[in-house]
């Protein structure tokens, strides 16, 4: 593996920073970690809403070929290192009784198309609306999910929304839409048929994809956005006591039975908790799921994407992370965000979508905003994993027959009720850069005390607007204000736990390997840069600890990318306070 050279300053005097008291924020981590014990940290995409067409088989992608370009275009761009795959209970078992062997194979190729270049993947059951087939071909709207087989075992009204604005309205609204998912939780034939497929599909995959693929295998979302058709006349938690827990119990035996004991069950609260608008749920008043399970939360702005006129800005969406963190943490288990994000077009927020979805990513990163970040660092939090909605290799190039309907042909956005939430369209990016290729801890040598990132994204689309920076420095530390003011920067606490491999974080493109400053605890020999896994272009920035079980490291990583001469003087002084500002955090 090519090492390169980094412009390091850190004229080190010891080799590790101790504390006398323990670190506040070094708690233990439920999360994901590799083989060498260090805590992983997902980015990445969803792949792909094209799972809910027709016109892809019900896969993310038309061909392996076509995943494999995806999937290096992904790892080149942004540093991704982990996709949420979706696939279709349609898909999988089109006929009562018939598994499709070559759809699931078809699914085994395009997912190692990602595992094969250091991309893990979270397989997701896909369903919205809970199936196309409840909709006529005339209809507004369309579902994915379940089977025509599935739908014709009920007596279901014909459907309609209403008055809606949003599809989403339609679990609310739709008696067809409402009534099918209410059979789903009531009728246990359904139910069955579904664990059935569920199992077969684990059982063909766990056995076709080789091992070392399977191992980057993450785990099952058995679910997308699970909704209750009804809840007669109780709450929404004791609906999810009474009917989603016992399911996701039933598929968690299902993956044990299937060559999935070893990996978690990525469990979905109900699909409106934590959406502003305070539907009961998040798991609340279950019993504690352990680490076969992972809380599984989505995040989206719906007063934002409706009646909220207002931007986004610094701190925007820390409270709604932090109830992912704080639930993750009663249930006794890891967190993951596996959907957020923006429309990019078409909507009454689509304009505020660069800093809506920047905002999210700085909530993932930590628990503060960044005005109260270097004043608060102790209580900063786990970095979430999170996976944006979505990444759309055919995004605007579509030919969907909505409903099977040849005169409604898609072929705008996402081909799917009207959608245009893809990050990519043509091979290239569409929101600025800066914030889809970002600096984050891909893999920590111990325990993450605190991190934070200051993009300097712009509010507009392929980096127009209005450039402002969030993650600032108190007054009180001058000299390391003066090495960061208008340039790009990421700050890591962590705690080592005396493990062998080095801490790394993907270092975005926009810092270059030469004029990339690393100020901190590390000696000069222990800072490296290399290329990411299974790139050509991408890189990460590796960072080896002194192996003392208890050791504190800190590490301040800026772009000085514009090429101004900052003195060694004032390096000297910001190293100074940089480790004197980490010592005070215990």
């Amino acid at each position: 593996m090519r090492l390169f050279r980094v412009f390091l300053v850190l004229m080190v005097l010891g080799a590790s920073l101790s504390l006398s008291r323990p670190v506040a924020a070094a708690t233990t981590s439920f999360g994901p970690t590799d083989s060498a014990g260090r805590e992983l940290v997902l980015r990445g995409f969803n792949v792909s809403g094209s799972t809910k067409l027709r016109e892809t088989g019900f896969l993310p992608f038309r061909s392996t070929a076509d995943a494999v370009a995806s999937a290096t275009a992904m790892r080149e761009l942004t540093g991704a290192n982990a996709v949420r795959f979706l696939i279709s209970w349609e898909g999988v078992q089109p006929t009562a009784g018939t598994i499709d062997t070559a759809y699931l194979d078809r699914a085994a190729a395009q997912i190692r198309a990602f595992t094969d270049r250091g991309i893990r993947v979270l397989l997701d059951w896909h369903q919205d609306l809970y199936s196309a087939h409840l909709f006529h071909s005339d209809s507004w709207y369309t579902g994915d999910g379940a089977p025509q087989w599935v739908i014709d075992l009920g007596d279901y009204p014909t459907e309609s929304c209403g008055i809606c604005v949003l599809w989403g309205q339609n679990m609310l609204t739709n008696n067809a839409v409402r009534e099918a998912a209410y059979d789903f939780w009531h009728v246990s034939t359904i139910q069955d048929a579904y664990l059935s497929q569920a199992r077969s599909a684990l059982t063909r995959l766990s056995s076709t994809l080789p091992a070392s693929s399977f191992a980057m295998v993450l785990g099952v979302d058995p679910f997308n956005e699970p909704f209750d058709g009804g809840l007669d006349g109780a709450s929404g938690t004791t609906w999810e006591q009474n009917y989603l827990l016992p399911f996701y119990q039933r598929f968690r035996t299902v993956m044990d039975q299937s060559g999935w004991t070893a990996k978690p069950l990525y469990a979905e609260p109900l699909v409106f908790w934590n959406t502003t608008f305070g539907e009961a749920g998040g798991l609340s008043t279950i019993p504690a799921l352990g680490t076969r399970y992972v809380f599984n939360s989505h995040y989206y702005d719906g007063a934002r994407m409706t009646v909220d006129p207002t931007a986004a800005g610094d701190g925007t969406y820390t409270a709604a992370m932090n109830r992912i963190r704080d639930r993750a943490t009663a249930l006794g288990t890891g967190a993951i965000v596996s959907e957020f994000g923006n429309a990019m077009s078409g909507t009454s927020s689509s304009g505020r979508t660069p800093w809506m979805v920047r905002a999210m990513y700085q909530g993932l990163d930590s628990r503060l905003s960044g005005a109260n970040f270097w004043n608060n660092a102790a209580t900063a939090g786990t970095v979430l994993s999170g996976m944006q909605w979505h990444w759309d290799t055919y995004s605007g190039k579509h030919s969907e027959l909505m409903n099977g309907n040849p005169d409604k042909v898609q072929t705008t956005g996402d081909a799917w009720n009207g959608e245009d939430h893809s990050v990519i369209a043509g091979g290239a990016l569409r929101l600025d850069t800066r914030v889809l290729d970002r600096l984050y801890p891909s893999a920590v040598a111990g325990t993450t005390v605190a991190f934070a990132y200051e993009d300097l994204a712009r509010d507009g689309y392929a980096g127009a607007g209005t450039q402002r920076a969030w993650l600032t420095v108190p007054s009180r530390l001058p000299n390391l204000a003066t090495v960061v003011s208008g340039r790009q920067y990421g700050v890591l606490v962590w705690k080592d736990t005396g493990l062998a491999a080095p801490t790394e974080l993907h270092l975005p493109a926009s810092f270059p390997t030469a004029r990339t400053i690393v100020l901190g605890d590390l000696a000069a020999g222990a800072v490296a840069v290399t290329t990411e896994t299974g790139a050509t272009t991408a890189r990460k920035l590796q960072l080896t600890g002194t192996g003392a079980t208890g050791a504190t490291h800190v590490a301040l990583v800026v772009n000085n990318g514009d090429g101004a001469t900052i003195p060694a003087a004032t390096l000297t002084a910001a190293r100074t306070e940089l480790l004197a500002w980490a010592a005070a955090l215990g």
